[in-house]
């Protein structure tokens, strides 16, 4: 370069600003790395003087990225999804069936669904090491945040391999002295927080209750269960969730609500062995 000294790129600093970019805030990068915001700060800084460039325009708590800024945070995210791949392969044999696979997946389907599979997998392959994070949020497999996901939407662009594994239905659920107690026009409903107002479970609750009140409202599915078997009202829950119950009753419904639940797994590291083999256990859950 002429008239410019030629600067190596610190990956850790690119990569502490990557995740500055992805979540708005210092603090926000800070929790998603687990690191204090001030070394995201002295990192963004490290990196601005390598470059010669402002890349962080700081506004308060939140940030703006210049335009320097945009170009570079879109060429580290491509640097993070091979750095992804890479690190994957490392701590997996690409012969043997050990290594490290972490899995995302929503709670509820989490602690019903995949602890047998999981536990048979172990028992059967004692060098694979599994984490599962339970988050009901798009956990990235991009950003090494999750080897394999299970999600109840297709994700819609990304290099993955996917698979569809099932589907499941939801219906109303209510206790048995609650729907002898109290008329139907009276109903009162049990229901996501606001967060979730755009899901396909909320949008078909509000859809069903028809004007009548959503009096009870939690973000987790479990209490929501447990509010309906106590006669806090009427439930619309995943029937795997209720599998082998009999403390409270289904609604009938000539049309209920079914959700497809896809396999996603970055495509790259999908033949890696101790992926593969979760992977199939995942499948059997369903």
């Amino acid at each position: 370069m002429i008239g410019k000294e030629f600067t190596q790129i610190d990956w850790d600093d690119l990569r502490h600003f990557l995740a500055l970019a992805q979540a708005g805030t210092f603090l926000g990068a800070a929790r998603q790395i687990g690191v204090e915001h001030a070394t995201i700060s002295r990192r963004i800084s490290a990196l601005e003087k390598g470059l010669g460039r402002k890349l962080v325009d700081r506004r308060g708590r939140r940030i703006v990225l210049t335009a320097d800024g945009e170009q570079i945070a879109g060429h580290a995210a491509l640097a993070a999804q091979q750095m992804a791949v890479i690190e994957q392969l490392g701590r997996a044999s690409a012969t043997e069936t050990r290594g490290h696979v972490r899995i995302s997946a929503p709670p509820a389907l989490s602690s019903v669904l995949l602890a047998q599979p999981i536990a048979a997998l172990r028992r059967a392959h004692p060098g694979v090491e599994i984490t599962l994070v339970g988050e009901k949020r798009l956990a990235s497999l991009n950003r090494r945040e999750a080897d394999i996901a299970v999600r109840m939407s297709r994700p819609e662009d990304g290099d993955y391999a996917i698979t569809k594994v099932g589907e499941m239905a939801f219906h109303l659920y209510a206790s048995k002295a609650y729907l002898e107690t109290v008329p139907e026009a009276q109903w009162t409903f049990i229901g996501y927080d606001e967060g979730m107002n755009a899901s396909p479970q909320q949008l078909r609750l509000t859809e069903l209750a028809a004007g009548r009140p959503i009096a009870i409202r939690s973000s987790v599915l479990e209490f929501q269960a447990a509010a309906a078997r106590l006669g806090g009202g009427v439930v619309l829950l995943p029937d795997f969730a209720v599998a082998g119950a009999d403390d409270l009753q289904q609604i009938e419904d000539e049309n209920p609500l079914k959700r497809e639940v896809w396999l996603v797994v970055h495509a790259e590291i999908r033949d890696v062995p101790a992926v593969r083999v979760v992977m199939e256990a995942l499948k059997s859950a369903f």
